[in-house]
């Protein structure tokens, strides 16, 4: 199948696609500026794809320019859609990566894709806003929207906390300057939610939401007491009030039970390395930069 594939060059991006290609399919990387409404319709008309991953967009919590979430994330998604509507033959399947963000702080745990969202910052409200505008192309579009939680991997940004951590680790630091380390997250593996997105995309249901995640949620002095027994080398921490943001999210945990039994019904599941390993793969990487 031919996939157009946004975000190509990210985190996520890169990896799906070598998982992709391994299965099969053809990629096409999009090239165009999501913003650009002409230049991407023109790309998206000679491309002609069978179906569409979107994983493009602004993902850093933090990003200092609020209103680029909205101009990317729902403006650029819009722009896509569009172009999509276009084509003279509609992909078969167009997947969105939303975010688990989406949910806020909720006392309700692990949380399901019926969950009222509660988003607390401009990133998750962007995410959200997309998916309402792309539910308004249900009736001409195949879409599937995915929430994933927090994952990880070689080749994260470092704005992110947990290469940072491998960074410093690995350089062996005598401290590191971090936010609120009580919150409790999910730290997936990106192999993983690449695994997820493919099965998606496969035997996703037309305008289902799915929560791609593994209900298995650590605290972040839990991810440092780990790449302390990995590594051997104890890190001071300093609590830099830069990096505590006011609408923190205390505990996100979702509930996979929608996806693991659509991929039940296939006999499929999902490849979920475990968290070790996921963070000693990223102290390699971390040194192989250093």
């Amino acid at each position: 199948m031919k996939l157009l594939l946004t975000g190509a060059d990210g985190f996520t991006g890169r990896p799906f696609a070598e998982q992709a290609a391994r299965a099969g399919h053809e990629i096409v990387a999009l090239r165009s500026d999501l913003t650009d409404r002409e230049a991407l319709h023109s790309e998206v008309l000679e491309v002609n794809p069978e179906a569409v991953v979107h994983l493009a967009g602004i993902s850093f919590v933090g990003h200092a320019h609020e209103e680029a979430f909205y101009a990317v994330n729902v403006v650029g998604t819009t722009n896509l859609l569009d172009a999509l509507l276009r084509l003279p033959h509609r992909p078969e399947r167009v997947l969105l990566a939303s975010s688990a963000n989406i949910y806020g702080n909720s006392a309700c745990s692990p949380l399901v894709e019926t969950q009222v969202p509660a988003p607390v910052n401009h990133y998750a409200m962007s995410k959200l806003a997309m998916e309402y505008m792309a539910r308004t192309y249900a009736d001409r579009l195949n879409v599937v929207i995915t929430r994933p939680f927090n994952y990880t991997g070689p080749g994260q940004d470092p704005n992110f906390v947990i290469p940072k951590l491998a960074q410093h680790f690995a350089a062996r630091a005598p401290s590191i300057a971090l936010g609120n380390i009580d919150v409790e997250r999910e730290f997936n593996d990106v192999r993983m939610v690449c695994d997820a997105y493919l099965h998606l995309l496969r035997w996703g249901e037309t305008g289902e939401v799915y929560n791609v995640c593994s209900n298995r949620p650590f605290t972040l002095q839990h991810v440092i007491d780990m790449f302390a027994r990995l590594t051997g080398h104890q890190i001071r921490i300093e609590v830099d009030a830069r990096f505590v943001r006011p609408n923190e999210v205390h505990r996100l945990c979702g509930s996979a039970d929608k996806l693991e039994r659509l991929l039940a019904q296939h006999g499929a599941t999902l490849r979920s390395p475990p968290l070790d390993d996921t963070l000693e793969q990223m102290l390699v990487y971390a040194r192989s930069i250093a």
